[in-house]
């Protein structure tokens, strides 16, 4: 299928899809840690449009939730990866940078479970505090269910944006702990990611050209790919520094730098060289493992 049509289908039934999903999961059954109040869930496509389409943004999020999207069994690779969308953690741009991306991943065989994290960040907590506990119960629920879900527990991934990808880079360097009390079965399968993918992330630029100090990379933090802008001006540093980082550490690592593109376009085309960058993933998923040539 060409591309330019896959998005625009993706732009027309994304929401529909989503809508459709008899899979949606709560990630917390037995009681969100840590929330005392119920917020009231609410959503808007007000505000900035992206490619001339309006951005489906959500936001008081109390109940977090998976929502699974299997890959057609006859394309499936047995890889799953976990999405989680961007938003300053404060809201989630849940069709921009979740729902076209899990159809995407399906094109290419790959069962994609979008996060619907806590938002927006809790007063007193730090700003990825109640998200990563959202982030590491899901890796940990794919694998739980890796049999019904047809997938390989050795390959499920974690993919970010923006502030969902400092998200994903904190599950990739926690995971020796567990940021809730463990009360499932759920909680005893790992919650690493075997791999890590970080489109235009934010908040990961520390000092003196160094990394954010929540960030501490482990000798097992996952290979990790990283697409960026240069005219991505307030957050470039964080996948330059983080880049630097995993170098240093001796963990693999990939970075695809584009002169533009901005930020906050998920896979839809704004007629900038950044527009390519699912393409580049695709042979990084190749490269490593995760679907087949």
């Amino acid at each position: 299928m060409e591309k330019k049509l896959f998005l625009f289908l993706c732009m027309i039934f994304s929401l529909s899809f989503a809508m459709a999903q008899e899979q949606t999961i709560k990630l917390f059954p037995e009681g969100v840690p840590g929330e005392t109040t119920q917020l009231e869930e609410k959503q808007n496509r007000e505000g900035n449009r992206v490619a001339k389409e309006t951005v489906l943004r959500i936001t008081d999020v109390s109940e977090p939730t998976i929502s699974i999207y299997e890959a057609p069994e006859e394309l499936a690779s047995g890889s799953a990866i976990v999405v989680c969308p961007g938003g300053g953690y404060n809201i989630l741009a849940y069709d921009l940078e979740g729902d076209e991306v899990c159809l995407w991943l399906n094109e290419l065989g790959i069962t994609a479970i979008l996060l619907k994290y806590r938002v927006p960040q809790r007063e007193g907590k730090e700003k990825h505090e109640a998200p990563l506990q959202d982030l590491q119960r899901a890796i940990s629920y794919v694998r739980a269910n890796a049999d019904v879900l047809n997938i390989d527990p050795d390959r499920v991934g974690v993919m970010g944006f923006s502030a969902g990808a400092h998200l994903a880079v904190m599950a990739s360097t926690t995971y020796e702990q567990r940021t809730y009390p463990l009360v499932e079965k759920i909680d005893k399968y790992s919650c690493r990611p075997n791999f890590c993918m970080l489109i235009y992330p934010a908040y990961l630029e520390g000092e003196n050209f160094g990394i954010a100090p929540e960030i501490i990379i482990k000798p097992k933090t996952p290979p990790t790919l990283l697409i960026q802008s240069q005219d991505d001006k307030s957050y470039i540093n964080s996948s330059l520094f983080y880049y630097y980082a995993l170098k240093e550490a001796g963990v693999p690592a990939w970075m695809h730098l584009y002169n533009k593109g901005g930020h906050g376009y998920g896979l839809r085309d704004t007629g900038t060289e950044a527009n390519s960058w699912p393409d580049r993933a695709e042979d990084w998923f190749r490269e490593i493992g995760v679907i087949e040539e």
